[in-house]
């Protein structure tokens, strides 16, 4: 880690699971690893790649391309060398201390999951070596250099498999000590959840908006089709304002940023093809429903599992709450929604729910309406499909 950074806080359990080992030099060099994987994970999700993007999609890399990016691929070394050194320095050249074979239960417990700890820890760093190794390869790559976007794509892609890998390295050496979840030890898992939980839910929304301009395209009179490429530009340029717009892969980006100039051709047309902007609409709702594939990502798996088993035990308290308590029963069916929510996007029939919820007092529903929501809920709930 830097000289000049600021050492970071661990998570709450992670710190806990620290505090309980017993061998106390084992658990300050666990806390230096921590505290680097923390460190090198939150400046690896730092990257904004709005600034290397290009509104022509056809543009290849130049010189000023190479000039910004080079700091970049720099940084990005050296973020993961700077885990790997504190990693070979505390585990790489230590032996793992051990308990002999009178030493109470505990302490050969302790000992067995210090060295299963260890050697998860190397393990990682070794895949961690790797991707350094196969960095420099793909920056050597003439189909990838030879194309902005691919260049940004892999570039977004290998920093997100470093992040994913520094968070394997510490969950799963931090799991040798006992029970825990992704969220409380990884650093930078929840804020990693959140952004995917919100790119999700503006996509979904998008998807809405577009294939609602799609039936209006194809329903367009000729003195309209003007008017609806007008309004589809205006979407697309609402959409690139949004948080979501900044995480999206590049090359996602690249085949939207395509349509949207498209689209900005034919908004200023007098009398545009009805069929060409049937075209670019009909393209466009293909490229946003693909972005669903957002829920095969192993964090959102894991995220709406979470959630869907929450929302389905306030749900039953709700419903044996139904005739003695209406207003408790209620008050469980606001929290359940309300939970939900956090899975908007996953399926466009819960999302019509949810939307609808958003506008309604839930806790303040009474008798059969009360009844009607809660079953349609858990109904929907039921039918879903996760991972």
């Amino acid at each position: 880690m830097a000289a000049d950074t600021p050492p970071l806080a661990l998570p709450p359990k992670l710190e806990e699971l620290l505090q309980s080992l017993s061998d106390r030099a084992f658990a300050e060099r666990l806390r230096l690893v921590y505290a680097a994987a923390g460190q090198a994970i939150t400046r690896l999700s730092d990257l904004d790649l709005l600034k290397y993007e290009t509104a022509h999609v056809e543009d290849s890399p130049d010189l000023s391309l190479w000039e910004e990016m080079a700091p970049v691929i720099r940084d990005t070394v050296m973020d993961v060398n700077l885990l790997l050194n504190v990693v070979r320095e505390q585990f790489a050249s230590r032996p793992t201390g051990g308990a002999g074979s009178g030493a109470p239960l505990a302490a050969t417990v302790e000992a067995r999951r210090t060295k299963d700890a260890s050697e998860l820890l190397l393990g990682w760093m070794q895949q961690l070596a790797q991707g350094i190794t196969q960095l420099g390869e793909t920056m050597r790559n003439p189909s990838v250099v030879s194309d902005r976007w691919t260049l940004l794509a892999e570039i977004q892609r290998l920093r997100e498999r470093f992040r994913e890998q520094m968070g394997n390295l510490v969950f799963e050496s931090a799991s040798a000590f006992g029970p825990v979840t992704r969220q409380q030890v990884v650093p930078g898992h929840e804020a990693e959840v959140k952004a995917a939980v919100m790119v999700r839910a503006i996509v979904a929304d998008l998807s809405r908006i577009v294939s609602a301009r799609l039936t209006k395209v194809r329903e367009a009179e000729p003195e309209d089709v003007q008017w609806n490429a007008q309004q589809l530009q205006t979407e697309l340029d609402a959409f690139g304002r949004t948080a979501a717009y900044r995480h999206l892969r590049a090359q996602d980006k690249r085949h939207i940023i395509e349509l949207r100039v498209r689209a900005g051709r034919m908004a200023i047309q007098d009398n545009p093809s009805k069929q060409e902007v049937l075209s670019v609409v009909e393209e466009l709702d293909t490229i946003v429903r693909s972005l669903s594939h957002v829920n095969q990502r192993q964090l959102l798996i894991a995220h709406d599992r979470e959630v869907w088993a929450g929302c389905g035990v306030r749900l039953e308290r709700s419903m044996g709450l139904l005739n003695t308590d209406p207003p408790g029963a209620a008050r469980a069916l606001a929290e359940a929604a309300a939970s939900a929510q956090s899975l908007y996007g996953r399926e466009p029939r819960l999302d019509a729910f949810l939307r609808k919820a958003r506008k309604t007092q839930l806790s303040q529903l009474a008798g059969a309406e009360l009844r009607a929501n809660v079953e349609t809920l858990q109904s929907l709930l039921a039918g879903l499909e996760i991972g």
